[in-house]
């Protein structure tokens, strides 16, 4: 008997999953691969449906969560995600804000609290294959570090090694996104916001894996599009239309972290070394 591939992917906020892994997730379902998202956070600090921000005084969290969990299951479905968990923990909001102090907060959960829930997740599931965030998760976002912490802390409590991956932007592709997005902006005669100075980049040569998804980018925009709370019309995303957008979004890319089957080079399937 064949031993049944899957595939999870911990992620931190309801619409992380159509961003990073929008692209792997159908295109794993459609070679029969078991897809699993877990997804850490209710979303508790996204936008609520009129715009406000949490510093709203008449910001509701729940109702904002509650929006959020039907437009995840919308994306679910879109993605022909298998099972979906949900650890239910508060949104931490972003560094500095005072969500990060709540005790309810994912970011004030013990790691190995948290990774314990985890952990009886990736036991049933037995994955192959995991992706989360790196350590500086991907952009600093707390809950993001907090994701990567309890994924290689409940990894580390299996009785196998899985293949891990971090979801990544090259930074020659990093540039180049940036400066499309400034190029666009100026053509419409709008006003271009100044660099953060954050790059989110990582160097080519750290880029372990390079997945086509150009046969289900179209899924990748309609499942950020079910996200319309969060990903607004406004979205550099949605200005480029769902034509563009698989003209453009055509590669998920991710670095290695951990490599059980030896693996070299820049692999074009997640699943290299198990088929």
């Amino acid at each position: 008997m064949t031993e049944q591939l899957t595939f999870v992917a911990v992620h931190a906020h309801p619409d992380d999953e159509a961003s990073s892994t929008g692209g792997v997730f159908p295109l794993l379902a459609s070679q029969g691969v078991r897809t699993v998202l877990v997804t850490c956070t209710n979303g508790e600090c996204g936008d609520d449906p009129t715009g406000k921000k949490p510093e709203h005084d008449d910001h509701d969290g729940d109702a904002v969560a509650a929006l959020r969990r039907i437009e995840l299951e919308t994306a679910v479905d879109i993605l022909n995600i298998d099972r979906l968990v949900m650890l239910g923990y508060r949104d931490s909001g972003m560094d500095g804000w005072p969500q990060n102090s709540d005790p309810r907060s994912f970011w004030q959960t013990p790691v190995d609290v948290a990774a314990a829930k985890l952990l009886a997740v990736l036991r049933e599931e037995r994955p192959q294959v995991v992706m989360t965030y790196n350590d500086f998760g991907f952009y600093g976002h707390p809950d993001h570090i907090q994701a990567h912490r309890i994924t290689m802390a409940a990894v580390a409590q299996l009785d196998y090694e899985p293949t891990v991956y971090f979801n990544a932007i090259p930074k020659a592709v990093f540039a180049e996104f940036r400066a499309r997005r400034r190029e666009a902006a100026i053509a419409k005669g709008e006003v271009v916001e100044e660099d953060d100075g954050v790059d989110f980049g990582t160097p080519d040569e750290q880029i372990a894996a390079a997945i086509d998804i150009s046969t289900v980018n179209g899924l990748k925009f309609d499942a950020l599009s079910a996200h319309a709370s969060q990903i607004t019309e406004e979205s550099h995303w949605m200005r480029m239309g769902r034509e563009g957008f698989m003209n453009t979004m055509r590669t998920e890319w991710f670095v290695r972290a951990t490599n059980p089957h030896g693996l070299e080079g820049v692999v074009t399937d997640l699943f290299a070394g198990y088929r």
